[in-house]
């Protein structure tokens, strides 16, 4: 009785939740600018109904008496229990106090950063860091763990520092030598054949069309999903009707195109996952690194191949007009996809210096919520990393520097390690596929997908939350998550 009973709630839950994620995904794509008042009415009190339904004392009660009879509900029970100890763990009160804090430290964060204010902000900060630091604390007194692994626990069960540090401090040191190969081994390149150039206007009509071409293409499915255009791509809705977005630029048409194949990786997870336990927590996707990982797969593993442009490049052609890239062939393309420069701002980093903005931040976030770093000190610390690890300097510009990313104003902690997770994850996975099927990069060179989605299915989007992230590394994979597969394929790819 008492599982019948969380299996009601868990039905009940997740009809909230799809109400919410259609009407969080319409807001950025659809909705009238006068319809925000009362849709944040709407979505406010949906939530709430949510909140108190999942976190009521009863549930407790019914955890402890249910008795699972199969290793599916054993699992989901588990799991269930680990969700309701983390909905549970943070004081109403606590809760309030972090909600009006952060929210306030993003408004004066979206209005201070583009000046690069920080003696402004740095208040505000304070604020939020000391929040983290309680927040980690109660959180770690209730899974019995080290404060900043409570916090990543929350992005990525399973994940904890004591693995982690020495992968990413391996990583970091290949990184910093690797960079400067990378970029003698581009100009090598380009010197023997340069970029070329675009040959814009791209209207967005055809743009679209080339996207949906490439969605369908590698596998999205129609019936259970869609594409639309906000400000910042995102893929979000629910898995029978997955709600993905990218924006356009007229004058190139590659980044909308990428974010389209980075979007449907996202949507190709929540497609794929369980349907049978989807109003469970053991249906849902497991973690952002692994969501990351299936998302990077498609953009950086398969798109960024000469395989999948061999595919690519006629379809290009006939959704933008043989004159769109002309004379360009798959090695121009590539030139572009996979160009690598040092730089200031993350979210434009490229595939090689990205992990290191991450490793950054990472780093100091440990610091930060051990107390060895004040928000104070950030400035100073940021910029001895970020010339360390990438030769370039933010002490004088704040904005590019510490202030560019939203996470850390909106009390964030834990996640950056998802990023790069990601990355290495999608990398490992790639590895795995080829050793099992041999004919894998000739079946994307003739545009079939259906051997790569097949494993994915069995191996990733299918095992929903049945195992922590190193747990379902290591059985998608034969092993644990190992920065050498991620250093041999930045290797083949960038010094060739």
């Amino acid at each position: 009785m008492s599982f019948q009973k969380l299996d009601d709630l868990g039905r009940k839950l997740e009809s909230l939740e799809h109400a919410l994620s259609i009407l969080g995904a319409d807001e950025a794509t659809h909705m009238a600018v006068g319809g925000g008042e009362k849709r944040a009415e709407a979505m406010a009190n949906l939530a709430g109904m949510y909140h108190a339904q999942a976190t009521a004392p009863q549930i407790a009660d019914w955890i402890e008496a249910a008795r699972p009879e199969t290793e599916d509900q054993t699992l989901a029970l588990a799991e269930f229990r680990r969700q309701y100890i983390n909905a549970t763990c943070l004081p109403t009160e606590f809760v309030e106090r972090r909600t009006a804090a952060t929210m306030r430290s993003e408004q004066l964060w979206r209005e201070l950063r583009p000046r690069g204010d920080w003696d402004s902000f740095l208040p505000a900060l304070e604020g939020v860091v000391a929040l983290v630091r309680e927040e980690a604390q109660l959180r770690a007194d209730a899974l019995g763990l080290a404060p900043y692994d409570a916090l990543m626990d929350q992005y990525d069960p399973g994940n904890r520092t004591a693995d982690l540090d020495p992968v990413f401090a391996d990583l970091k040191n290949f990184l910093t030598g690797f960079v400067p190969q990378a970029l003698d081994a581009q100009e090598a390149r380009l010197a023997r054949r340069p970029r070329k150039p675009l040959n814009g206007p791209y209207p967005i009509d055809r743009q679209r069309e080339l996207g949906l071409a490439a969605m369908r293409a590698v596998g999205f499915d129609f019936t259970h999903g869609s594409l639309a255009v906000s400000h910042h791509p995102f893929c979000g809705g629910v898995p029978t009707d997955v709600r993905m977005t990218t924006r356009y630029r007229t004058d190139e048409f590659l980044s909308a195109l990428m974010g389209v194949l980075h979007e449907t990786g996202h949507a190709l997870y929540e497609q794929g996952l369980p349907k049978a336990w989807s109003h469970w927590p053991l249906g849902k996707a497991r973690g952002m690194g692994i969501h990351e990982s299936q998302s990077l797969f498609v953009e950086m593993q398969l798109a960024r191949s000469p395989e999948f442009w061999e595919f690519a490049l006629p379809l290009v052609h006939l959704h933008l007009g043989e004159d769109a890239i002309p004379g360009w062939q798959t090695a121009d393309i590539l030139s572009e996809v996979n160009f690598v420069q040092r730089g200031y701002i993350r979210v434009d980093a490229d595939e090689v210096t990205y992990p290191l903005h991450v490793i950054l931040r990472y780093e100091l976030e440990q610091d930060l919520v051990a107390g060895k770093l004040e928000a104070s000190q950030i400035p100073e610390a940021w910029d001895a990393k970020m010339t360390d690890y990438l030769g370039i300097s933010t002490i004088n510009d704040p904005k590019d520097g510490p202030m560019q990313d939203v996470h850390w104003p909106g009390g964030a902690f834990g996640y950056f390690p998802s990023y790069t997770l990601g990355a290495m994850i999608a990398a490992q996975q790639w590895a795995a596929l080829e050793q099992a099927q041999p004919n894998l990069r000739a079946d994307i060179a003739r545009g079939d997908f259906t051997g790569v989605n097949q494993w994915r299915a069995e191996h990733i989007w299918s095992q929903g939350s049945r195992w922590s992230t190193p747990e379902l590394i290591t059985k998608a994979t034969g092993q644990p998550l190992n920065a050498d597969i991620f250093k041999a394929h930045l290797k083949a790819r960038y010094l060739a």
